[in-house]
């Protein structure tokens, strides 16, 4: 079945991408039969179950037991260390809540990377959200390993680093979107796994654009969520009902992913997380860690990014006050006191 729906994938892809590379291609990841995925929480259990139900045989691996007895309940093999799934697979996605803890699995004592250089994993791919300078550095390390097997075109195992957007409702329906950096070539090949969990996958260039991109987004949401609650508020204020004002945002030029589809008021919209006491969702802690990953990339690169600055402070002062676990959308009652929708 996954063999299949790889290989008409793997021709489509070919057929429509603008980034197939003149140098060389990988075969196609009709290869990939064997996946490991290691980190099963909130994202991660429900990506590597859409690999599952694609047909791809899994082995898993996390520091929740009750999640590995799940999937072992299933019928999935699970592993005890990140260094035995990939002994055991031909690809590796790890979905994992922070740049420590990717470089732990990677580097750390029954790490990815702990076998010497000898590798059989040919692709490894980070969907977790990090700093493109990690990203950079586990990216060159593996590239500096050999495959203990070497098949076709594959000489050395490769990294992508491949944050996704949509959250745990898109990592649900399998209708995510992937912002991919790393070699052109090994993304065509891994291109069916991004579709069997997603719906859209985008190439972002060399390694570590993937996680530039995926901060960049995030920081645009944060700053477009702040004005849209600002907003509202200050219309409240002033007069205006919040439903009225959203009405005018979104037939005019202040219409946005954060008033449209995600409006912070309670009863505007009905499905969102503002509709049941923000529960759900994004939690305002990992918008916080994306704001920093984002502050710490444009200090590095000597820019000045002021708005990204007072959105981290918003953020930080939010989570502070107790609402860390709170969709970022609560920023509307919980930083700018603004008022339900009666």
């Amino acid at each position: 079945m996954a063999i299949c729906r790889v290989r008409a994938l793997v021709s489509l892809a070919k057929r429509n991408s603008t980034f197939i590379s003149p140098m060389r291609t990988f075969t196609s990841s009709c290869q990939f039969e064997s996946v490991g995925f290691i980190g099963l929480g909130n994202m991660g259990y429900r990506m590597a179950n859409n690999l599952m139900k694609a047909g791809y045989k899994l082995t898993v691996h996390d520091i929740n037991f009750d999640v590995m007895k799940t999937f072992s309940d299933m019928g999935v093999t699970t592993k005890e260390t990140p260094f035995e799934v990939g002994e055991t697979s031909d690809i590796v996605i790890t979905m994992l809540p922070s740049s420590s803890h990717v470089l732990d699995v990677y580097n750390g004592p029954n790490g990815l990377l702990q076998g010497g250089n000898i590798l059989r994993p040919r692709i490894l791919i980070d969907s977790s959200t990090i700093d493109p300078q990690t990203s950079r550095k586990i990216s060159a390390a593996v590239s500096n390993c050999s495959l203990k097997e070497k098949k076709d075109l594959w000489e050395n195992p490769v990294m992508l680093d491949a944050p996704v957007s949509g959250g745990v409702v898109a990592a649900e329906t399998g209708t995510l979107t992937f912002m991919v950096g790393g070699s052109e070539d090994a993304y065509l090949a891994a291109r069916p796994l991004f579709l069997s969990m997603g719906r859209n996958s985008i190439y972002c260039g060399g390694a570590g654009n993937g996680s530039a991109a995926k901060i960049c987004n995030n920081l645009a949401l944060a700053v477009s969520m702040l004005g849209v609650s600002e907003a509202l508020v200050l219309g409240q204020s002033l007069g205006i009902a919040a439903s009225t004002l959203t009405k005018i945002f979104n037939f005019s030029s202040a219409r946005c992913w954060s008033s449209d589809s995600y409006n912070p008021v309670p009863g505007v919209m009905e499905g969102v997380p503002s509709s049941r006491n923000y529960d759900g969702g994004f939690a305002s802690k990992l918008m916080a860690k994306d704001l920093n990953l984002a502050s710490e990339s444009a200090k590095q690169v000597g820019l000045k990014c002021p708005l990204t600055s007072q959105a981290r402070e918003i953020y930080t002062k939010l989570c502070k006050d107790g609402h860390e676990t709170q969709d970022f959308s609560c920023v509307f009652r919980h930083y700018y006191s603004g008022k339900d929708e009666l």
